[in-house]
């Protein structure tokens, strides 16, 4: 794992903060915005909010269930849920919604989640080298109203670079989406 070398501190002002967290993504953008966030003591969802218009987009999270059951049309992705002590990485398609007790629930074959709504503030599409191979990750990433990751949907993961397919649709996300 990359070391930063990046130290942040109550003096900064919000742009240096915010140029320090991009200073320290910029020593290896193929690095989990996990791990670093852990290495500066930060929320993951600062992370992104310091690449907002480089690397990642912030969207509507009020939209967060139609940007989920526009994942249907993408067929298999990788799912990836961490919490403190776990993270489990599921490869499956979204479908099958429904909503009960407050959950948007999915229930695939391949895929069953329930979802707190409630419970998600933000959400980003982001586009980094993977950590595994450094090929392009695209990716729509939900965090909670604590700044955690409450669940990752990549399109693609490692590998190969995403078709020209595959970017036309994950742009076209972003621009149906996107915040105002």
């Amino acid at each position: 794992m990359l070391e930063t070398d990046v130290k942040l501190n109550p003096e900064m002002t919000a742009d240096e903060r915010l140029s320090a967290i991009r200073d320290a993504y910029n020593q290896d953008r193929s690095q989990m915005t996990l791990m670093l966030a852990h290495q500066l003591k930060i929320q993951e969802v600062e992370i992104l909010r310091a690449l907002q218009g480089d690397a990642a987009y912030e969207l509507d999270s009020s939209r967060w269930e139609e940007i989920i059951r526009d994942f249907e049309a993408l067929g298999e992705v990788t799912v990836i849920v961490s919490n403190g002590a776990t993270t489990i990485e599921v490869f499956g398609q979204f479908g099958k919604f429904f909503n009960k007790d407050g959950f948007l629930n999915i229930r695939t074959d391949s895929l069953d989640m329930h979802i707190r709504g409630w419970e998600l503030a933000s959400v980003f599409a982001f586009k980094k080298p993977s950590h595994l191979d450094k090929h392009e990750s695209l990716s729509f990433q939900f965090y909670d109203r604590r700044g955690n990751s409450a669940f990752k949907v990549f399109l693609n993961f490692g590998g190969h670079d995403p078709s020209p397919e595959l970017m036309q649709t994950y742009n076209e996300l972003i621009q149906k989406f996107a915040k105002q």
